[in-house]
């Protein structure tokens, strides 16, 4: 679990390194500020990745990358902060162009298969109880686990394939994938899943992932997720009030945009530490794995360099808001217990007159 991995890490690595502490490794020759412009990171966060790496290959069966395992996680690390691999890294390491896509999938599939460790779903009832309560401050709102959203990463898909093409288009007429995102109040990623065509609902993301399952079959108790416009109101997906009719449901509607607005943060900060997520590259539906690991794999570097206080690079222009959602063409059928109990929740939380009923509207 995130919260454990520090601690963890302190535990094996006097056992991974040895007596002598750490070996020379190929970042050694950066000083402190060539080290944060080059990998968006800090000498610690990079230590800790780079043993993290060490241990995991040796559990797993992967090819051996062309490189020390130190010098492939700074080809991966220089890839994912820029989106592209940098004429100084390559001369330090005196290797070919031709070898970094094959190092940097090789890295990613292995931090990606990490994301157990560093990625974690509030499962036990005090870590439930904490995550929802540092919600409840933020915004007034009880029982949430989290804020859901779909993320979309940029890619290239060819337009000569018009049918793959098309696939790829978004509500906003790029062409991306997306996944679909958890986050907790701090804006630690809670849960990251699948990689689909950019044209997916992020309602049939839902209902097809495992968490959405989960929830919906009350595996996580009687608590909820913060979801955009684009989500069907369910017990357990709390949507905004589409047409709010007074001061009340207004009130609920801030706190609403207040808490979901933590996952535009969360993306936005991602985007800026990781810009390879600014472009993944040419993609066909038939490839979205290595998309998907290196999503994943950047979600749990995320959620490390959050462990070390590691800021992200300022911002530089415009922040990009969350992804406005693709709306059903048809009919939306009232989930009418949901909808009642996100009545009595605002009357009772965002009212105050809080013993006050209103009669039941018919909007959803």
């Amino acid at each position: 679990m995130a919260s454990f991995a520090l601690p963890v890490w302190l535990a094996l690595q006097e056992e991974l390194l040895g007596p002598g502490g750490a070996a020379p490794n190929s970042f050694d020759d950066f000083d402190d500020d060539a080290l944060f412009q080059m990998f968006h990171l800090t000498r610690p966060c990079i230590a800790f990745i780079t043993d993290a790496v060490c241990i995991r290959m040796k559990t797993v069966t992967v090819d051996p990358p062309a490189l020390s395992v130190d010098a492939a996680v700074m080809v991966a690390l220089n890839y994912y902060a820029h989106g592209i691999s940098s004429a100084d890294v390559l001369q330090r390491l005196g290797s070919s162009q031709a070898d970094f896509p094959g190092i940097i999938c090789t890295v990613s599939a292995v931090i990606a298969g990490m994301a157990d460790q560093f990625i974690s779903f509030p499962l036990l009832r005090d870590a439930r109880t904490n995550v929802a309560n540092s919600i409840k401050r933020v915004c007034g709102i009880p029982n949430v686990l989290g804020v859901l959203a779909p993320a979309h990463f940029k890619i290239r898909a060819s337009p000569y394939e018009k049918e793959t093409f098309r696939s790829f288009v978004n509500s906003l007429g790029y062409t991306s994938v997306v996944s679909q995102f958890i986050c907790d109040s701090d804006g630690n990623i809670l849960s990251v899943e699948k990689c689909c065509v950019g044209s997916t609902f992020e309602q049939e993301l839902w209902d097809s992932s495992f968490k959405g399952r989960e929830m919906e079959e009350e595996l996580h108790g009687p608590y909820c997720v913060i979801g955009g416009n684009g989500y069907r109101l369910t017990n357990h997906v709390l949507t905004p009030v589409s047409e709010p009719a007074n001061y009340h449901e207004n009130r609920f509607n801030e706190a609403h945009a207040k808490i979901h607005n933590v996952m535009r943060t969360t993306l936005g900060s991602m985007k800026r530490r990781f810009r390879c997520l600014m472009q993944l590259g040419f993609a066909k539906e038939c490839s979205l794995d290595k998309k998907a690991n290196v999503i994943k794999a950047c979600s749990v570097l995320h959620n490390i360099a959050k462990k070390f206080s590691v800021a992200p690079p300022p911002v530089a222009g415009k922040v990009e808001p969350l992804h406005p959602g693709k709306q059903p063409s048809g009919p939306v059928t009232v989930n009418r217990e949901a909808f009642e109990a996100r009545r009595e929740l605002i009357y009772r939380h965002f009212s105050i007159y809080c013993k006050v009923k209103a009669p039941l509207d018919e909007d959803a």
